[in-house]
């Protein structure tokens, strides 16, 4: 247990923190999963409209500092990848 007023303070702090953290990463999930099926599921349109709404979420937890710079491009890159070659199969 800490017993300083400052670490009491950093705990508090911590804890929010990780409430909001973990509040975006399950959105990020969603929007991640939800772009994946689609693409899967051979959707396109709305794969392209949930690809694009999934970098858009990538980015901003990217910006909050939730995620890394570098694992957002990756994913991001990754979905795009997967969407080019769905559209590439369905010709």
């Amino acid at each position: 247990m800490a017993h300083t007023k400052s670490a009491k303070k950093s705990i508090r702090i911590n804890q929010e923190r990780r409430s909001r953290n973990r509040s975006v990463n399950s959105s990020l999930k969603r929007q991640v999963g939800k772009a994946e099926s689609s693409i899967a599921g051979g959707e396109l349109e709305p794969a392209r409209e949930a690809v694009y709404r999934a970098s858009i979420a990538l980015d901003r937890a990217a910006r909050k500092g939730i995620i890394h710079v570098n694992n957002a491009s990756r994913r991001k890159s990754r979905l795009a990848k997967k969407l080019k070659s769905a559209f590439a199969i369905s010709g």
